[in-house]
């Protein structure tokens, strides 16, 4: 694959808690440079980045971000306001204590809340697959399907472990074509890249894509 067509699957993204606001301009200005899918960017830029970039850009931002331990109703107010600000896309971390203790519903009522609240925005469901077990991954991607989210993500990029190529095969078994896959944390190289989206990806959430992909510094 060339790189352009691997950057058009790329979630050009910074999420670090110091990132600065020429950070998150330079981000954005490579991701329309380059044609990236979306920017994702933490919700306080959000506003400002839409302002500065009218619709020539694609927002993504992150919603109960990295932990999923707020309630159902913060994410949704989260996801209520980014939308107001101007977001695309909205990727939400789970209740990963709901889904340790078996509980389901919770995990279920948490993702059809930020769904209520972006209409039919594209909602990315981040499981954080690095602790998680197999049954439990089984579980969530009956869970996400039901939830009507338009991605299962792999992982925050804050966790133990990032993506798995493993996790992957196995959320495209069991999605089919109903859910589509992004792949986040640890993608370090454009080989890599070419693997993740050969084995079922849509989308590829990465921090340094251009000096991989196009050899320029950020």
């Amino acid at each position: 694959m060339k790189s352009e067509q691997i950057f058009a699957h790329i979630d050009h993204t910074l999420l670090k808690p110091t990132a600065t606001w020429q950070q998150i301009v330079t981000l954005s200005d490579e991701a329309r440079r380059y044609g990236a899918a979306c920017v994702c960017i933490p919700p306080s830029y959000v506003a400002r980045i839409r302002e500065l970039y009218g619709i020539s850009l694609r927002i993504c931002t992150v919603i109960g971000f990295p932990l999923g331990f707020q309630t159902s109703a913060i994410k949704a107010a989260e996801a209520a306001d980014a939308l107001n600000n101007g977001a695309d896309e909205f990727d939400m971390v789970i209740d990963l204590g709901a889904a340790k203790s078996g509980n389901w519903l919770i995990v279920s009522k948490d993702i059809l809340a930020v769904r209520s609240a972006i209409n039919c925005k594209t909602l990315k469901v981040i499981v954080e697959t690095c602790y998680l077990d197999q049954e439990e991954k089984l579980r969530l991607c009956e869970v996400v399907a039901a939830s009507g989210a338009d991605y299962i993500k792999t992982s925050t990029g804050f966790g133990s472990a990032g993506a798995t190529l493993e996790d992957v095969r196995l959320f495209r078994s069991q999605l089919g074509d109903t859910v589509k896959i992004k792949a986040s944390g640890g993608i370090k190289s454009k080989e890599e890249m070419v693997c993740y989206l050969s084995a079922g990806c849509d989308r590829l959430g990465c921090s340094g894509a251009v000096p991989i992909l196009f050899g320029e510094s950020q």
